[in-house]
């Protein structure tokens, strides 16, 4: 058995422990949070707290080297100069690409991910270093049959790697993108699924009525179904618990309401949507309603980082600041959607999220040493406003070391994935 200790334990399900300690059996499975009295000596964080690993719910980790690209374009231009860029990568690309957006999850205290990916090189990404995902396999195109021709080529190949730690699902890219056709196709696989959904107020208009900025751009897209995305999911029977949607920031009364019927799950991206001025998402609105909803970062192609405690500041900072009340979202809650929120929109909450025995060890150590919450009052909060990646001390994923600041070897993916972003900035 390994027994981690830390002035505090944080388990999200329950009180901050001080002077706490998680034990951790041959299998990866938590058996012990409490007082570090009384589960025995292991091995000692000073100055750290124990949190749950993050559970980032929605990233693109190919896209990992993609920061700054077209940096405030309109969405629909950002999105064709996104394209054309990726047109410039091999597979080799992608791979050394995701590997680098795996190890930085790790490295940033994430544990959990899940991933839509257009090469499948998220999947091998994931099983070299150890981390945990959902890699949704993306889909796009009019025609359902060529895009699942293609789905079951991905799927072929990396099948392999499939595990308790890695689980592959299928990725409707989105409604401009795939018909509702290919989307019936998708839900008759029986697998998780993933979609972007609603993230924009341009995105409405065109699926509405083929107007606005995307009309441009209508040659790249499936035609318009004259309804929004929700709309036309719900229409077709298509909305349920293994959905989930990213962003849903440009959401009416009836939508909200249609997802929580359905126990949509929603990954929130409040740094992605403000980078492309897409908006706030009504998150008080989502929780509320009873949404499954999950902190998230998105990929560096709209967002700088995989940091989620940059994307826990942001995720407060735009729910105070829409609904004008400091205790719109509070630290604790902010927590809680980055772990056990993200586990349930991912359908993972039975197993990974919090810190309780049974679920798999996965956690996260933060060092608060010398931080300006320092001494620490509350621990949550200290940890959420203080913590960066470069204060994680470790990062462990089923008892596992994956992470340990100043000591891991990582696969020599960087220079690679550098390589591949010069090639596409020529």
């Amino acid at each position: 058995m390994r027994v981690l200790s830390a002035d505090w334990v944080v388990p999200v399900e329950g009180e901050p422990i001080a002077d706490g300690a998680v034990a951790i059996d041959d299998d990866g499975r938590i058996v012990g949070v409490g007082p570090a009295s009384g589960l025995g000596v292991g091995e000692a964080f000073p100055g750290c707290v124990i949190l749950p690993g993050f559970v980032n719910c929605h990233t693109h980790l190919e896209y990992a080297v993609y920061a700054g690209f077209g940096d405030g374009m309109p969405f629909s231009s950002w999105i064709g100069l996104h394209v054309a860029r990726k047109q410039k990568l091999g597979l080799d690309d992608m791979r050394a690409i995701a590997t680098e957006g795996a190890s930085e999850c790790l490295r940033s205290g994430v544990t959990t991910v899940g991933d839509c990916s257009f090469s499948g090189a998220a999947a091998e990404a994931a099983a070299a270093t150890g981390l945990r995902a959902i890699v949704y396999l993306e889909v796009f195109g009019r025609e359902a049959e060529a895009a699942l021709v293609r789905f079951a080529e991905l799927r072929e190949r990396v099948a392999p790697l499939a595990s308790d730690r890695l689980v592959l699902g299928v990725s409707p890219h989105a409604p401009y993108t795939c018909t509702v056709e290919l989307y019936e196709a998708c839900a008759q696989l029986g697998l998780p699924t993933a979609t972007h959904l609603a993230e924009s107020a341009a995105e409405r208009r065109f699926l509405v009525d083929g107007t606005g900025d995307w009309s441009s751009f209508a040659h790249m897209l499936v035609p318009p179904p004259g309804v929004t995305g929700i709309r036309m999911l719900a229409d077709a029977g298509l909305l349920g618990s293994r959905l989930m949607a990213a962003h849903c920031v440009d959401v009416e009364e009836e939508e909200i309401a249609l997802l929580a019927e359905h126990a949509v799950g929603v990954a929130h991206c409040p740094r992605s949507n403000g980078i492309l001025g897409c908006g706030i998402a009504p998150l008080g609105e989502l929780v509320e309603a009873g949404i499954p909803v999950g902190i998230a970062t998105d990929s560096p192609a709209s967002t700088p980082s995989f940091d989620l405690f940059d994307e826990l500041r942001a995720a407060i900072l735009a729910a105070r600041a829409r609904e004008r009340r400091p205790d719109a979202l509070s630290a604790d809650q902010a927590l809680e959607l980055a772990t056990l929120g993200g586990a349930r929109v991912l359908g993972l909450d039975r197993e990974v999220g919090s810190l309780i025995p049974g679920k798999w060890a996965d956690v996260t150590v933060v060092s608060l040493e010398d931080s300006p919450l320092s001494p620490v009052e509350d621990p949550v909060v200290a940890a959420v406003l203080g913590g960066s990646p470069e204060r994680v001390a470790a990062t462990l994923v089923a008892g596992e070391d994956r992470y340990r600041r100043g000591t891991s070897a990582w696969p020599d993916s960087r220079r690679a994935a550098r390589r591949a972003r010069s090639r596409m900035l020529r």
